[in-house]
């Protein structure tokens, strides 16, 4: 299937994080970071590894002292995808990052000391062509200056730091503006959209566990990115960082913005269900998963005939069950039909035969 998207982008500047581009015409990109001690290389590079098996594009590291910011060298002669260092309080540390090699510096210049500590990052940052994302939180403005969290202080405390940057000749920026209500966090984006052209790096900040989380984090996320508006994301998920992956690809995908391996479409499920739709749609998506398609293609399970032929006959292969039975489609031609105990196997065949002859 072709990549579908009525998704028109925000213009914005490129950067480049190492390999990967950030803003302009580039894809979105999936960005996650280690919950291990970057201090401790095998264990740091072994989750980055996992990370980038599950497509993750971009990932970041702690930086909290010397020992990891100098860990950076060894981590990145192992990794295959950009690394960006997370600095706060000791402008010191993102000069040693720099020195072994990161790829890109999340920083707010407004907690690395004077603005003298800025200018010597910047330029050093500048000299290397690595450039600075500005992370903004709405638990960490500063509300002396722009008073409690809001979208309007979110954008304005962002837009303070950037002049911070551009003052020293430096705009290879990205901007976040994260904040765990999502209402604001999506005000936020929004606003600053239209202020600036640099290149957005959307999420839901402290979003929960992974049920919790994935929702929030996917109505914020998705909404602006349904309006155009984001070019980078990460989810934030307290657990396991590959299913902050998972999620991420999953919102891009929904958006047209990310063409998955295959989609899988299947009913709810009612009373008119006669067949284990639940059991065989799980029983599909783990065949697709340990042998995934070469090229993309929409499977549909359905449960009756109501809907389901209809359905199924929509995507690129699929099965409609009946009672203890189940017709397969291929290419909106209804095939055969077969035993309810047969439907995987058979439908698996479909999928084989559509790859072997594309």
């Amino acid at each position: 299937m072709e990549l579908r998207t009525g998704v028109v982008r925000r213009v914005t500047r490129k950067v480049c994080v190492g390999g990967v581009e950030i803003g302009g015409d580039a894809p979105v990109s999936v960005q996650s970071m280690t919950n291990t001690p970057t201090a401790d290389v095998r264990a740091t590079v072994d989750q980055i590894k996992k990370l980038e098996a599950a497509g993750c594009e971009i990932v970041r590291v702690a930086v909290p002292d010397q020992t990891a910011a100098a860990a950076i060298r060894e981590i990145k002669s192992e990794i295959n995808i950009p690394l960006v260092a997370d600095i706060h309080f000791d402008y010191k540390l993102a000069l040693t990052s720099l020195e072994a090699g990161a790829d890109k510096l999340r920083i707010n210049p407004g907690n690395i000391g004077s603005d003298a500590n800025v200018e010597i990052v910047a330029k050093a940052a500048k000299e290397r062509g690595v450039p600075i994302r500005i992370g903004v939180n709405a638990g960490s403005i500063d509300r002396n200056r722009y008073g409690l969290p809001s979208a309007e202080a979110l954008v304005e405390s962002g837009l303070d730091e950037v002049r911070v940057l551009e003052k020293f000749g430096f705009e290879d920026i990205v901007l976040s503006l994260k904040a765990f209500d999502v209402t604001t966090m999506i005000r936020a984006y929004q606003l600053a959209g239209k202020r600036c052209d640099y290149p957005l790096h959307l999420g839901v900040t402290e979003a929960g566990l992974a049920w919790e989380g994935a929702i929030r984090s996917s109505v914020g996320i998705g909404a602006l990115l349904a309006e155009g508006i984001g070019d980078t994301i990460r989810v934030s998920l307290t657990g396991d960082t590959i299913e902050e992956v998972r999620v991420g690809k999953e919102i891009l995908s929904s958006l047209g913005l990310w063409q998955k391996p295959y989609t899988l479409v299947s009913c709810p499920t009612c009373g008119r269900c006669s067949i284990d739709l639940a059991g065989i749609a799980q029983q599909v998506k783990c065949r697709l998963d340990t042998n995934p398609p070469k090229n993309p293609v929409t499977v549909a399970v359905m449960g009756c005939v109501v809907n389901g032929p209809g359905e199924a006959s929509l995507a690129d292969v699929g099965i409609a069950g009946g009672e203890g039975v189940g017709i397969v489609f291929a290419k909106g031609v209804m095939l055969r039909k077969v035993d309810e105990n047969a439907l995987v196997d058979e439908l698996i065949v479909e999928v084989e035969r559509l790859q072997s002859d594309s």
